[in-house]
């Protein structure tokens, strides 16, 4: 948006986005790109990254992009300290990594939750442990957590991912009291329906029309949207922000 906010305070900080190639983590690897920063995201989609790398090869700090699976706790450990010393450090982390298919109860094996809670939680709290130590030699740092409205409506077909999404605001919470006096700061951003190419294979015209019909505001919520909060709660504006969720889901209920 060409109106969008300007932070001075992110210029320059060293920022670590997961699932950054394509979507909301897109909208948002773009978002601290576009404010100076320098920033490297982790993806597992080679094509998508490497088109999202192209498209901002003129920024001032282009981002840099390194394929990962975030299933493997201790490979991806490795890889967020590989990153981080390639930065110099990590001043911000986005945890937006995730995985919404669509599952039956009954189609549920223990393989396949193991799975779904490895793409959809257990990466949030490895990652931060692992920046934890840069952030406090910095003298601080922001960590941001994307959640999701699903759990809170109740949908259908997404039980397993709607109990990780439930854990991360207790994650969150908890994470911000752990780390706090450390001068870290940790929230999540919940989320509401958002347009990318991932949740249109989900909707009909007929589907989307129920979801604008069900939210407050008319039209449909864009990556930028999203970005735009995850900005505003790594910049030093947010200073005192910490331990709570921030919706922006239009009034989605």
């Amino acid at each position: 948006m060409e109106s969008s906010a300007q932070y001075p305070s992110l210029a320059g900080k060293r920022v670590i986005v997961s699932g950054g190639g394509s979507g909301i983590g897109e909208g948002i690897v773009e978002g601290f790109v576009r404010q100076g920063a320098s920033v490297a995201f982790l993806d597992i989609d080679d094509a998508a990254s490497g088109a999202l790398v192209e498209r901002l090869s003129d920024a001032p700090n282009a981002p840099h992009f390194v394929h990962c699976d975030i299933t493997d706790a201790a490979g991806y450990a490795a890889t967020i300290g590989a990153i981080v010393e390639r930065l110099g450090g990590c001043d911000i982390l986005v945890n937006n990594a995730a995985n919404d298919d669509r599952h039956k109860v009954e189609e549920v094996t223990p393989a396949y939750w193991d799975e779904r809670m490895a793409v959809n939680l257990k990466h949030l709290f490895f990652a931060a442990q692992a920046v934890v130590p840069a952030m406090q030699a910095a003298g601080g740092g922001s960590i941001v957590n994307l959640g999701s409205i699903s759990w809170h409506l109740g949908l259908e077909d997404l039980a397993i991912y709607q109990t990780a999404k439930a854990a991360i605001e207790g994650l969150t919470r908890s994470l911000a009291r752990e780390l706090g006096r450390d001068n870290i700061r940790v929230n999540a951003i919940i989320p509401g329906n958002v347009q990318t190419p991932r949740q249109m294979k989900w909707y009909t015209p007929e589907g989307e029309a129920q979801i604008v019909a069900g939210q407050c505001l008319s039209g449909r919520i864009q990556p930028v949207d999203i970005a735009a909060m995850a900005l505003f709660l790594a910049s030093d504006d947010a200073r005192f922000c910490t331990a709570h969720n921030y919706w922006v889901d239009a009034g989605w209920r």
